[in-house]
C-alpha cells in the first residue's frame, strides 16, 4: 500500500472517542486526521480534511447522527462511513446502511472489527489507499527435523530487511520452541503473558510485549514453563492474531509438529501455508496425508506451499519431479542444504542474514522471502550472482 488511509471520527463520548482514536493510532499506515464531539461540526470537518473514511457514533442522538451520515454520503461518496453503535438492532442498521453508511459496528468496538472495517472500505473506495491488514504466514513441517524453525526465523529476518516490512515471529511449539534461541534472546514475556492479559490489550501494549531483534523482527516466544502450553484459550490466541495483523506488515508463525487446536486456528487465519518437506519417502507421506486432513477445514488446502528443505542432501534423495508426482503439487521453492552454516548460526544465535549473507542458502531464503511476499527481489551484487549460479548447477547435476 502506498500512502495512509485517513481517518475522521465524529463521537460526543469522549471515552469511546478516545478509545477508537487509541485503537487507531496503534495501526500502521492509517492515519488519524480529525476528531469531533459535535455532529454539527463534522461535515465542515469532512470538508476541509477529504478523509477516506469517516467513523461516526450515533448513540447520542441517533435522528442527528444518521442525518450527518447521509449528508456525507452523498455529498463525499469517496468518502466511507463506518456507523458505531452500542445498539444492536436490526432496524437501526437497516436505517444507518440505507443513509450511506458501509460498515455498522458495536460498541466498545473491538480492534479486529474495526480492522475488517477499515479494509472493506478502503477496498471498496479502491485507489493506492487500502488499508491492507497483515499477512499471517505460517511455517509447518511434514516431519520432526526438517528444519522449520530455522526456516521461519530466517525467513522472518529476510522480510525485515526490507523497509517497507514490520514483522513478527510468533513461536506456537508450545513445549520445546526454539525461536529466542536462533535469535539469542532472552524476551521478557511470552505468548501466555499476552493472552492472559487479552482484557487489557491494546496494540501499543501489544508491541510492547514483545520482544525486538537487531534484525528488525519483533518476537513472541513460547511459554518459558511447559506446564503452561494447556492454558492458552484459543479465543483469546485468535484475538492475538488479529491484533498483530493490525500491527505488523507480515506475521510469521512457527506451528508445533502436533497441529493441535492452536495450530489450527493459526492455519485457517493464515494468507499463506509454508509446508516444510525433504525429498525422501516419509517426508513426501506425510506431505499427502496432511494435505489429505487439511481438506477437512474449509480453505486451508489452498494456503499450501510446498517448499523443499536441504536440497542436495545426498544422491539418493527422489527428484523434485518424482517429488511433484508423488505429492500430486508443484513445489513452490527450494532451500539448499548447508548444514556447516546453519549450525553455526543457530549455535552462535546470529540469522543467516548477519552471518553469511552471500551463501547459497541465504540467498534462497532471501528468495523465498520475496516470493511470499511479493516483494521484487534487489539486483544480485557479483558475489551473490556467482553463489546463485553455484547452486543452479549443483541442482542441475543433482537432477533437481
Amino acid at each position: 500500500m502506498s500512502g495512509n488511509l485517513r481517518v475522521a471520527i465524529c463521537d460526543p463520548d469522549e471515552n469511546s472517542r478516545e478509545a477508537i482514536k487509541k485503537s487507531l493510532i496503534g495501526m500502521d499506515q492509517v492515519w488519524l486526521e480529525a476528531d469531533s464531539s459535535r455532529y454539527e461540526f463534522f461535515h465542515d470537518i469532512v470538508e476541509q480534511a477529504t478523509p477516506d473514511v469517516a467513523i461516526i457514533d450515533i448513540d447520542d442522538d441517533e435522528v442527528k447522527a444518521l442525518a450527518l451520515v447521509e449528508q456525507i454520503a452523498k455529498s463525499h461518496p469517496q468518502c466511507g462511513v463506518v456507523v458505531v453503535s452500542s445498539q444492536a438492532d436490526g432496524q437501526l442498521i437497516l436505517r444507518a446502511m440505507r443513509a450511506g453508511a458501509r460498515e455498522f459496528l458495536n460498541s466498545p468496538v473491538q480492534i479486529e472489527e474495526l480492522l475488517g472495517a477499515l479494509d472493506r472500505v478502503a477496498s471498496a473506495s479502491g485507489g493506492d489507499k487500502r488499508n491492507k491488514s497483515g499477512q499471517i504466514i505460517s511455517f509447518a513441517g511434514a516431519s520432526g527435523g526438517v528444519g522449520t524453525t530455522s526456516i521461519a526465523v530466517n525467513v522472518a529476518v529476510a522480510m525485515a530487511q526490507n523497509p517497507q516490512h514490520s514483522v513478527a515471529l510468533v513461536d506456537l511449539d508450545l513445549a520445546l520452541g526454539d525461536a529466542d534461541v536462533f535469535l539469542d534472546m532472552i524476551p521478557e514475556y511470552t505468548l501466555l503473558d499476552v493472552t492472559q492479559n487479552i482484557s487489557r490489550l491494546d496494540l501499543a501494549l501489544l508491541r510492547k510485549s514483545l520482544t525486538k531483534h537487531e534484525s528488525g523482527v519483533y518476537l513472541l516466544p513460547r511459554p518459558v514453563q511447559i506446564e503452561d502450553l494447556t492454558t492458552i484459550p484459543e479465543e483469546n490466541f485468535k484475538r492475538v492474531l488479529g491484533l498483530l495483523r493490525a500491527t505488523f506488515s507480515h506475521v510469521v508463525v512457527d506451528l508445533s509438529k502436533t497441529y493441535n487446536r492452536l495450530d489450527l486456528a493459526a492455519l485457517e487465519a493464515s494468507s499463506a501455508v509454508v509446508l516444510l518437506t525433504q525429498l525422501d519417502l516419509p517426508c513426501l507421506r506425510n506431505v499427502v496425508r496432511l494435505f489429505s486432513a487439511f481438506e477437512l477445514y474449509e480453505g486451508i488446502t489452498s494456503k499450501v506451499k510446498v517448499v523443499v528443505n536441504r536440497g542436495g542432501l545426498d544422491k539418493a534423495q527422489i527428484s523434485v519431479d518424482k517429488a511433484e508426482e508423488t505429492i500430486d503439487r508443484e513445489i513452490f521453492g527450494r532451500v539448499p542444504n548447508n548444514y556447516f552454516v546453519i549450525s553455526e548460526c543457530r549455535n552462535n544465535g546470529v540469522p543467516l542474514a548477519m552471518q553469511a549473507p552471500k551463501a547459497a542458502i541465504t540467498v534462497a531464503i532471501q528468495e523465498l522471502a520475496n516470493k511470499l511476499t511479493g516483494t521484487e527481489a534487489a539486483p544480485l551484487e557479483e558475489g551473490d550472482e556467482k553463489s546463485k549460479k553455484s547452486w543452479l548447477k549443483f541442482l542441475s547435476k543433482n537432477g533437481q
